[in-house]
C-alpha cells in the first residue's frame, strides 16, 4: 500500500503528555491554521474526565491566542448526530481530539454526522490534531491494545479501523515511555505495507503532502517493515513467538522529517523552511 498524505488540511499526531506550560507543540498546532485568532474545537469523547480535560485545553489555547474554544462534549452515539455539535465543528479552524480510550472514539463517532463534519472540515483546510488516543485513531488501521512487555507474538496487538485521515501508516503513542517497540514490530510482521509511527510523549508529527515532519521536545520512532526478508508469522498459531528479519528503524527529533515517497530520512538542511516555527501567543 502506498502511503498517502492527508487530504488538504494539516494533520498532527501527538504522542501524549504534551507540555502545556511551555506549550511548544500546541502553539505550533494553532500556527498551522494560519489565523491570528483561530476557533478551536476540543473533542473529549475519549476521556473519562471530559470537564477536567476540556478546562485544561481551554486555558492553554486561550492563552495562545484562540478566539474561542468550543466544548464538543460527545458522550453517546446519539450525541454524535447532534446538529449543534456539527455546526460547532463547521466553524472550527482547529479540531483537537483529546486522549483517553481510542475505542470510545471509533465506537461513538464512527459512521456519524460528527465524523463526517471532521472529515469535511479537514478536506476544506482545517487543522485536525489529536493526542494519545486522539492520535492513534487518525490512521485507517488503528492499534487499540497489546502488551508492551511481550507483543512480538502472533495476534498480540489488537487492531481495528480508525478514522482514515491518513493511509499506509499505523500510529502508536507514549511510545518510548511505555516500551512499545514490540507492538510495531508485530504489526510490521503481519502488515509490512504499514509504516509504523511511534510517537513519544511531548513529541508530534505533521503529515504534510508526501512527508512526515517531527516536532516537539520528544522522539518519533519510525518502523519500516517493507524490506523484511523473512518472518514465520504465517506458520504460527495465535500467541506463538514471531521472528522477523531486516526491520529498519529511524529516530527523529524536532527539525527532521521523512519522505513517504522514497522512505528516507530528511535532515534540517534538506527541509529548510519546512521545519515548523513556534507560534507567537497573542494574549
Amino acid at each position: 500500500m502506498q502511503v498517502k498524505a492527508p487530504r488538504r488540511g494539516p494533520l498532527v499526531a501527538i504522542g501524549g503528555a504534551e507540555d502545556r506550560q511551555e506549550a511548544a507543540i500546541l502553539s505550533r498546532v494553532l500556527g498551522l491554521s494560519k489565523r491570528e485568532e483561530p476557533v478551536v474545537a476540543v473533542i473529549t469523547t475519549a476521556s473519562a474526565i471530559p470537564q477536567e480535560v476540556f478546562d485544561g485545553y481551554e486555558a492553554v489555547f486561550s492563552t495562545l491566542g484562540a478566539a474561542e474554544v468550543l466544548d464538543i462534549r460527545i458522550r453517546e452515539r446519539s450525541d454524535a448526530a447532534d446538529e449543534d455539535f456539527v455546526a460547532m465543528l463547521r466553524r472550527a479552524d482547529v479540531i483537537f481530539i483529546s486522549g483517553g480510550d481510542q475505542m470510545r472514539l471509533t465506537n461513538i463517532l464512527g459512521g456519524s454526522p460528527v465524523l463526517e463534519a471532521i472529515r469535511a472540515r479537514h478536506s476544506e483546510g482545517a487543522v485536525v490534531a489529536g493526542t494519545s488516543a486522539g492520535a492513534a485513531c487518525q490512521s485507517s488501521t488503528m492499534i487499540y491494545g497489546g502488551s508492551a512487555d511481550d507483543s512480538l507474538r502472533k495476534g498480540a496487538v489488537k487492531m481495528a479501523a480508525g478514522f482514515g485521515l491518513v493511509d499506509g501508516v499505523i500510529i502508536d503513542t507514549h511510545f518510548l515511555e511505555r516500551g512499545r517497540f514490540s507492538r510495531l514490530m508485530e504489526v510490521g510482521a503481519t502488515n509490512p505495507e504499514l509504516l509504523g509511527v511511534g510517537i513519544g510523549e511531548d513529541a508530534a508529527v505533521l503529515f504534510k503532502e508526501n512527508k512526515i515532519l517531527a516536532f516537539g521536545p520528544g522522539h518519533v520512532i519510525l518502523v519500516d517493515s517493507s524490506g523484511i526478508t523473512r518472518s514465520n508469522v504465517f506458520e504460527l498459531d495465535d500467541g506463538e513467538a514471531v521472528t522477523v528479519h531486516d526491520v529498519k528503524m529511524h529516530a527523529l527529533v524536532d527539525g527532521y522529517g521523512y519522505s513517504l515517497s522514497d522512505r528516507r530520512v530528511l535532515g534540517p538542511e534538506e527541509l529548510g523552511a519546512e521545519s515548523l516555527e513556534p507560534r507567537i501567543a497573542y494574549t
